[in-house]
């Protein structure tokens, strides 16, 4: 019998991911990858043999950020010369050889179509002993095959020894359902850094998940630019869309909870809305962009839809979903915008109620046509002032329709201890009590007591204060149970 295979030496990799949920997938995969080949991670760049950036180019600040990371960086590269510094993803598709321009110091540089390489390049920068560059093809640099071929999807069809990402903790994971955009707004880069809009096939995606499920995880979250927009063509004349999927994931024994992230409001079909609506375990929460209220500004944007279009969506969602909550996102101060613009920003918020939105100022992004077409017009004062009156009116909204849930019970999937009980390095109390927190069926914050046993499990919680953001409450049990009533019904 031959001996076993010597350990992989052990390297220290620190990693720092900036932007959406798709970059934070992105790199649990890339440090799936590299844990395979001996890595061990760190949260100290000093102690770091391979240090990356998995970056964002959707605002300005967040390419910022990097840029600062780098120059602060370089000091430790001079010292320590043998280690591997690399730039991935969106701000690596734009920038390309202007990041080694900046930071000469930079060993590997790869977009979001190359992550799957990053072992290689890694690898390939040490041996020739010069950085290495691997990004995709520009949309207008090919025929359409040959620029989808230049983005192939990094998701893992791993055997089940192998590592599988998770998401915030052990039982919540993210799986990726489509790559890429063919929406082309007129502000926004991701068209151009993450390629032709493709869907991966349903059969991968239900293996992926089950494979998950199988190691503990609770609850999914699908993830695509619009996701809303999934379809895959079988080639044998059927297709599958978004509810179809749902409805298969939904049969994996042990899933608790599926969420999907982010939604178009052009492609809320019918068939959609009724399968988060039959389906138990799909959350009843839908985060659906709107960015402006004004159909002037929606047009020079090219969202593609109008006001009226969205308020009809909304709608639709409030009358087949009971219960449902739905948040957005807005851009303040875009080309053009005038105070008119902006009020009736202010009033969809107003009739909409969202969750919560998460509220932008403009920042031009070269390659966009809007930084192409338009001036960005509107005075960095001015954003500033609209954003907070935007966030101040939404934000009293999201109080408001807190308050009810005073006194009235409900169920929250336990994640684990709150970021309070964290931030203060709180130790456990006797039983091992501590602050925990968890999310409703519609996605709002739950903060109560309990222990880290729970995590993981579906609890009944009743509210007893409220903020702008969170419910505090106490987990239900058969002594403190609420009075009989609608006010005690689970949401």
């Amino acid at each position: 019998m031959s001996d076993p295979a010597p350990p992989l030496p052990s390297k220290k990799l620190y990693i720092e991911t900036v932007g959406c949920q798709m970059n934070v997938l992105d790199s649990e995969l890339v440090v799936s990858q590299l844990r395979s080949e001996g890595y061990e991670l760190t949260d100290d760049p000093g102690q770091a043999d391979t240090i990356l950036y998995n970056t964002c180019s959707v605002r300005q600040h967040a390419e910022d950020k990097i840029y600062s990371a780098l120059g602060r960086i370089k000091h430790l590269k001079r010292g320590r010369p043998d280690v591997s510094i690399g730039v991935l993803g969106c701000m690596a598709q734009k920038d390309q050889k202007q990041i080694l321009h900046r930071a000469p110091h930079v060993d590997v540089v790869a977009g979001p179509g190359q992550l799957g390489r990053v072992s290689e390049l890694l690898e390939a920068a040490k041996r020739e002993g010069r950085p290495q560059l691997a990004v995709s093809l520009a949309r207008n640099a090919g025929k359409t095959l040959e620029v989808l071929d230049s983005f192939p999807t990094f998701d893992p069809d791993r055997g089940p020894a192998e590592p599988t990402p998770r998401g915030a903790t052990p039982f919540q994971a993210f799986v990726r359902i489509q790559m890429g955009c063919d929406k082309f707004c007129t502000y926004c880069i991701v068209p151009s850094v993450r390629g032709p809009e493709q869907g991966r096939p349903p059969g991968l995606i239900v293996e992926e998940a089950r494979r998950l499920v199988g190691q503990g995880v609770r609850e999914i979250t699908l993830l695509g630019q619009t996701v809303n927009s999934y379809k895959y063509n079988h080639g044998d004349g059927r297709t599958s869309r978004l509810s179809d999927l749902l409805a298969a994931l939904h049969d994996l024994d042990g899933l608790l909870r599926l969420k999907f992230v982010t939604n178009f409001p052009l492609d809320m079909t019918d068939d959609l809305l009724q399968a988060v609506r039959d389906l138990p375990k799909a959350s009843r929460y839908l985060h659906v962009p709107a960015q402006s209220g004004c159909d002037a500004v929606l047009k020079r944007m090219k969202r593609l839809y109008t006001v009226d279009q969205y308020d009809e969506m909304m709608a639709r969602i409030r009358e087949t979903v009971p219960g449902v909550a739905v948040s957005s996102d807005f851009i303040v101060g875009f080309c053009g915008e005038t105070e008119e613009s902006f009020g009736k920003s202010v009033e969809l918020v107003r009739r909409s109620r969202f969750k919560n939105s998460f509220i932008f100022k403009y920042s031009p992004r070269a390659g966009t046509k809007a930084d192409d077409r338009f001036d960005d017009d509107v005075p960095e004062e001015v954003k500033r002032r609209r954003n907070g009156l935007l966030l101040a009116e939404q934000t009293a909204i999201c109080r408001e329709d807190n308050l009810p849930f005073v006194g009235r019970a409900v169920e929250v999937l336990v994640e684990g201890p709150s970021k309070a009980a964290g931030r203060q390095g709180e130790s456990d109390g006797p039983g091992g009590v501590t602050q925990m927190t968890g999310r409703t069926t519609c996605d709002r914050i739950v903060v109560f007591t309990g222990n880290r046993r729970q995590a993981g499990h579906l609890l009944p919680v009743v509210v007893e204060d409220v903020s702008a953001v969170t419910l505090f409450g106490r987990v239900l049990t058969t002594e403190s149970a609420p009075s009989p009533g609608p006010e005690a019904a689970l949401s």
